[in-house]
């Protein structure tokens, strides 16, 4: 059984009846973890969702979907808490009156990075749970963390990639659920855009490709034996320009030429939208629509 310590921890070794058996497809299971919150979360029906700290809205917007459909199936989230689609996946479960599990590169009574406090501590008090390889009051370390991405594949059923780069922890993960006969399910973007040349290369090699939130519905149906609670019809406004964005975020210069428009006239226009909360300006330079216009939730028509 889960040994009870301050604050609601608990410690875990294989030979605790709450030990998750999925841990045990491993090579070699952990033989200690520890965690917060609910131990009886990590047997239940779970699905990875993870993507790329660094997300472009498109990613965050897919990473968002994913969690919800999840949420609204009686299905658990779990991802590693870090910045980009793994909390926009997270928040989106957990704002659907879901549960999600957090494997932390560092100890379970940690927070890492700050700014997912609000998951990790919605995570215990929903029903969830963070869980960690390492011992309590741990620290970052680098090596930590590809470790805890096995620890993600292995807990769950099955894997959706909502954004990758060709090289990074999200692909890690995926290859993971991959070695373990995990089902991966990856969104594909942009071919001109490096922040899918990762899951674009999983589709390639024979992850399941998701081109619709009906596909992702009917996939975790079909994997979890359970079905989608609710489902909502959203109409989203687009334009030419919009459309255009979403196919690829570009620059300025770039969408107006492929809009036969001028580039002073092109940039006022996606000054406009950016006001409106349309579109957003990356780091880059590219201009691509927000994660809110992508799911809908913007009603201002361009």
């Amino acid at each position: 059984m889960a040994r009870s310590l301050v604050d609601s921890g608990w410690e875990l070794s294989c030979e605790d009846a709450d030990y998750p058996n999925n841990l045990r497809d491993l090579e070699s299971p952990p033989s200690r973890i520890y965690g917060m919150g609910d131990p009886k979360a990590l047997s239940g029906k779970c699905l990875a969702v993870v993507g790329a700290r660094r997300a472009t809205p498109y990613g965050l917007a897919a990473a968002a979907m994913a969690g919800r459909i999840a949420a609204e199936s009686g299905v658990t989230v779990v991802s590693g808490g870090a910045m980009g689609c793994d909390v926009a996946a997270a928040r989106s479960a957990l704002d659907a009156g879901g549960r999600t599990i957090v494997v932390s590169g560092v100890g379970a009574d940690q927070v890492y990075p700050k700014s997912s406090r609000d998951v990790y501590e919605r995570a215990v008090r929903q029903g969830g749970a963070v869980v960690s390889l390492m011992p309590w009051g741990a620290q970052p370390q680098v090596w930590a963390f590809p470790k805890r991405n096995v620890i993600i594949a292995a807990l769950s059923s099955a894997i959706v990639v909502s954004e990758a780069g060709q090289r990074s922890g999200t692909s890690s993960t995926a290859m993971a659920g991959i070695d373990l006969g995990r089902e991966v399910y990856a969104i594909p973007g942009s071919i001109f855009s490096p922040e899918s040349r990762g899951s674009n290369n999983l589709i390639r090699d024979g992850a399941t490709i998701i081109s619709s939130e009906e596909d992702l519905e009917t996939l975790v149906s079909r994997e979890f034996g359970v079905l989608r609670l609710v489902r909502e019809e959203v109409a989203t406004p687009r334009n030419r320009i919009l459309s255009a964005l979403v196919a690829s975020p570009m620059r300025a210069a770039d969408l107006a030429d492929r809009m036969g428009d001028e580039p002073l006239e092109m940039l006022r226009k996606l000054s406009e939208y950016e006001v409106a909360g349309m579109v957003t300006r990356l780091p880059d330079g590219r201009y691509a629509p927000t994660k809110e216009m992508l799911l809908g939730q913007d009603r201002i028509e361009p």
